[in-house]
């Protein structure tokens, strides 16, 4: 976590987009995510059982280019692919146009922090967006004081637009490292049905965005704070620097409780297991 100003650093800013091109964006789980915040994106799942999309450039996201799913979806797509990833090589590499290799090294942890945020780096950049601010700014993000927290097993995260990638890879953080049960919002949807099921036990929190995301951002924040919610409403600046508050977050909820955030739990025999079961049924 703390290497991702010097990983950073070392996005490649080389290559742009096809100018033109309609772009869709794929991947599982975190590169899902890092996927989301460059544009139209599809879970790679979805994408391998329904190929026949309106675009003209499939732009796979994945840590190490073996994704199984994602694979699956790159082998189902019929047009040109370009894959931002950790490895030069590999079977995702070896069926797409043009690799982006934007991390210099593996990730060693499975709560990937800096490999995601490197990725979103790395997508914005292909973008055209000047990125040589996020090492210094994510560095800033690192330092600044932690959100409160208290007893609570629950968390949720909302947000809207470019936010909502953010407040998914918030919730995946907090679940991988911490063991919460935590749940991502669209901001709207939050506000139609959801909060029927939210009260005081919840700690939550609300990504601002702006213009209109920022209006039913206050407006979720003040429903939550009604059910008696402790609320944070979280200014935004851009993904990459945004996600760092709940990565910090998640490892301090990690220490307090003394649970282990590197291996997703995967060094207790039933989440082994039901890795393994997943696989197996996956091959079968």
């Amino acid at each position: 976590m703390a290497a991702q100003p010097e990983w950073l650093a070392q996005v490649p800013t080389d290559r742009r987009f096809p100018d033109g091109a309609r772009l869709l964006f794929t991947g599982c789980g975190t590169s899902f995510h890092a996927a989301m915040t460059g544009g139209e994106a599809v879970q790679a799942l979805e994408l391998a059982l329904r190929p026949d999309r309106e675009a003209d450039l499939l732009v796979l996201v994945s840590h190490e280019g073996e994704t199984p799913l994602t694979l699956e979806a790159a082998r189902a797509w019929q047009g040109p692919r370009w894959l931002v990833t950790g490895k030069p090589d590999g079977p995702t590499a070896e069926l797409c146009e043009e690799v982006i290799v934007c991390t210099p090294e593996i990730e060693e942890s499975w709560c990937h922090t800096a490999s995601y945020t490197a990725a979103v780096a790395a997508i914005a950049s292909l973008h055209g967006e000047d990125i040589t601010w996020l090492p210094g700014a994510v560095e800033e993000a690192l330092s600044a004081s932690s959100p409160a927290f208290g007893e609570q097993e629950r968390f949720v995260v909302a947000g809207a637009s470019r936010d909502l990638a953010t407040a998914h890879e918030a919730v995946l953080k907090l679940r991988e490292g911490a063991w919460v049960a935590a749940e991502a919002y669209e901001t709207e949807q939050l506000l139609h049905g959801y909060l029927a099921a939210v009260d005081e036990s919840v700690r939550a929190f609300v990504l601002e965005g702006q213009g209109l995301a920022a209006e039913r951002g206050a407006a979720a924040a003040a429903a939550l704070r009604a059910l008696g919610c402790e609320v944070d409403l979280v200014p935004t600046r851009h993904p990459v620097v945004d996600i760092v508050l709940f990565q910090r977050l998640t490892v301090e909820i990690a220490e307090v409780r003394g649970r282990e955030p590197d291996r997703i739990r995967r060094h207790d025999p039933r989440w082994i297991a039901a890795a393994a079961a997943a696989k197996a049924d996956n091959a079968s």
